[in-house]
């Protein structure tokens, strides 16, 4: 194996750098003189920011530390490659690095977008001749790519979901019952409820669970919603209702719509925002409700003191064998993780490792099974629970100093 380099992209999550830590373990121990680290993504990798990464995980402690430190060490972009067919000038520039580092292999971290990247960079390495490999390391709290049964930094994400909900469903029950409120806590997912779903995990003998949960894979209704909430009031108790920031209505407007207009990003996805506060409005304006909004926000992938073992251990595991994988000299391909069973009292979570054609990856989304939703559309059946609950077990400790959780900085990606 010649030199090799690792990328990161998209949103981060907080078992993101245990994919780093993984594939550069296993490429130095196959033999790789150099295990480069792009700063800022591809993007930085156009402008030829790269680091050498010896220089901070020669040291196995600082491997450990990594695994252990929230979002992208080496700094993260959303940069879109241009079809190579309107403008190949990127390309040419981005293997010309590659060829004057002696770079054979080629890791991104990321999620849908990441994936893209790495089928436009394996295509065009394929049909022009080099002899490189490009291998995708899943990595999304969205739990959104295809194939694989789920992805690294959904778990983590959603123990910290599960476990904030719960928090949150306390504090509501502990206020006036003179005065109860309405709270809706808005979770990340723009066309996947994954995360939203997840505030389900939380019931259980000491906690009631959310009242309701809302996903985008069901058109939202409006009016069952108020006639919901109206219902819940009728008790003079506290409530508690989830969503996913990116319900839609029947007629294919998003609900953070509802409040004016909605900026995309670079690759044309619309920015999810506030949907929590158009339902709270209407809920005071209309019903005479008591209601407060909580976006859980970024805290939601940044939350390593609550990352789950499983999430880590895998994130770690996926570096390692997209390693294999380019060794083996495949390429255009992203690792996935396989479920051996379903997880039940009688068969124990067992995950295995692959690789898959990136092409049936890239730009497609994994939704949550509509089936493992509840007929009222108000919340997930146990199939939903047997899927996650694996996902979210076992601790990390920090690594503490001064009382607070110590992490790996890499100075050149700040």
């Amino acid at each position: 194996m010649n030199n090799v380099i690792i990328g990161q992209s998209g949103g981060p999550t907080a078992a993101i750098n245990a994919s780093v830590a993984g594939a550069y373990v296993k490429a130095k121990e196959l033999g790789a003189n150099k295990v480069f680290g792009m700063i800022h993504g591809i993007e930085g990798l156009l402008q030829g920011e790269f680091i050498d990464l010896d220089k901070y995980l020669s040291d196995p402690t600082n491997v450990e530390l990594l695994k252990r430190t929230p979002a992208s060490v080496l700094g993260t972009c959303r940069y879109k490659l241009p079809e190579a067919s309107v403008d190949n000038s990127v390309y040419e520039q981005i293997f010309e690095i590659l060829d004057k580092n002696n770079i054979d292999s080629f890791f991104y971290i990321g999620g849908n977008d990441s994936m893209d990247t790495i089928m436009k960079l394996s295509d065009y390495s394929s049909s022009h001749g080099y002899d490189k490999q490009f291998i995708g390391i899943p990595k999304t709290i969205d739990n959104d790519l295809p194939i694989t049964d789920h992805c690294p930094g959904f778990g983590s994400s959603a123990k910290y979901i599960a476990t904030s909900v719960k928090e949150l469903i306390r504090d509501n029950q502990a206020s006036d019952p003179r005065n109860p409120a309405i709270v809706i806590v808005e979770i990340m997912g723009r066309n996947a409820g994954w995360l939203a779903a997840a505030a389900s995990l939380c019931t259980s003998d000491d906690c009631s669970g959310p009242d309701a949960i809302y996903l985008p894979e069901i058109p939202f209704d409006m009016d069952d919603f108020m006639n919901y909430a109206k219902e819940l009031s009728k008790g003079h108790k506290p409530a508690l209702i989830v969503i996913s920031e990116g319900i839609k209505l029947a007629d294919g407007r998003y609900v953070c719509e509802l409040n004016g207009n909605v900026e995309t990003d670079t690759f044309g996805h619309k920015q999810m925002s506030a949907a929590s506060r158009v339902l709270a409005d209407k809920l005071t304006n209309e019903l005479g409700l008591r209601t407060r909004t909580v976006e859980l926000s970024t805290l939601q992938r940044s939350a390593a003191h609550t990352s789950s073992l499983t999430d880590v251990r895998e994130a770690y595991q996926c570096g390692v064998q997209a390693v294999i994988a380019a060794n083996e000299k495949k390429t255009g391909k992203m690792v996935i993780m396989k479920r051996m069973m379903e997880n039940t009292a009688d068969y124990p979570y067992i995950c295995v490792y692959d690789t898959y054609d990136i092409h049936a990856i890239a730009n497609f989304e994994k939704k949550v099974p509509v089936e493992w939703i509840t007929d009222n559309k108000r919340g997930l059946t146990q199939s939903f629970e047997h899927y996650a609950r694996p996902l979210i077990c076992g601790e990390v400790m920090p690594i503490m100093s001064g009382g607070l959780p110590r992490h790996l900085i890499i100075p050149e990606a700040l």
